[in-house]
């Protein structure tokens, strides 16, 4: 890994904060993109408001 030689020539502390700066870009990029694939579609919202529409008629 050529690309990572220059990381051996750190500080502990520079290397500690690169990897945390790593990890979190990478759970923030899995949290956004969960996010954005759930929340693509309203289905169980539809689902909810039919169920609530024929409550209120047969309540009627």
């Amino acid at each position: 890994m050529a690309g990572l030689s220059g990381f051996s020539a750190l500080a502990p502390k520079t290397k500690n904060l690169v990897v945390a700066g790593g990890l979190t870009a990478f759970v923030f990029g899995v949290y956004f993109y969960t996010m954005r694939a759930v929340g693509g579609t309203d289905e169980l919202q539809a689902a909810i408001d039919k169920f609530e529409d024929l409550k209120n008629k047969q309540d009627s």
